[in-house]
């Protein structure tokens, strides 16, 4: 926060994975450090019910930035055994948030009180997407749905980031773009090869490859 840093992105189980909850985690980054959070939320976990008392327990806390994902299938994961919910994806999450923004909930019906959230709904976008027609397409829809910004997968071109900025350019969405500084070359080896919708050149990979030691690596990156 010092530092003049805007906000702090917090996954959902990335990958598939376990982790402390995104919820607590953001509660203690804006209470102790006074930090405004993005929490993700992911539709795989969670069914319809457990999905809306997350979102309304986040503005009893005053969470008010949700990214809203699909996630990755749990067989990406350390626990291939666990079942995926997927009651909606995240086109369907935005979609609950939009009615919920209303103050009305999943089953149509009122939140009591006058009560309305005010949660600013953002979606993901990979502009690295094999099929970008296919990707154009549900981002479309996203904003469609009631979407407020976009945060983009890590991008390592730039040409790469550029063209897809054009492309969607029509829709009229704000975008953050995902950059990741490298701090390693083993860091920049799990991005290639482990992390779903991240592409890495070749020429970054040599690059930090010849970089020398550690800190080179780092420097590099």
């Amino acid at each position: 926060r010092e530092a003049g840093f805007d906000a702090i992105n917090l996954p959902d189980g990335p990958r598939a994975s376990s982790r402390i909850s995104q919820v607590v985690t953001a509660i203690e980054i804006q209470e102790k450090a006074g930090i405004e959070t993005v929490i993700h939320c992911c539709s795989r976990d969670r069914n319809l019910i457990s999905l809306q008392s997350m979102i309304l327990g986040c503005m009893a806390k005053n969470l008010r930035n949700i990214l809203f994902i699909t996630g990755d299938p749990p067989k990406l994961g350390n626990y291939p055994f666990s079942s995926g919910v997927f009651d909606v994806d995240s086109i369907g999450l935005v979609k609950l948030q939009k009615r919920l923004n209303r103050g009305v909930d999943v089953g149509g019906q009122p939140l009591g009180n006058n009560v309305k959230t005010s949660i600013v709904s953002g979606v993901g976008a990979d502009p690295n997407a094999i099929d970008m027609e296919r990707e154009y397409r549900r981002l479309a829809e996203k904003i469609e749905a009631g979407a407020e910004f976009i945060i983009t997968q890590p991008v390592f071109e730039p040409e790469v980031l550029l063209q897809f900025l054009e492309r969607i350019r029509p829709l009229g969405c704000p975008v953050i773009a995902g950059v990741w500084p490298f701090a390693s070359y083993r860091n920049a080896q799990f991005m290639k090869t482990e992390v779903p919708g991240v592409v890495v050149p070749d020429w970054i990979m040599d690059a930090m490859k010849n970089a020398g030691d550690k800190d080179a690596q780092r420097a590099e990156g």
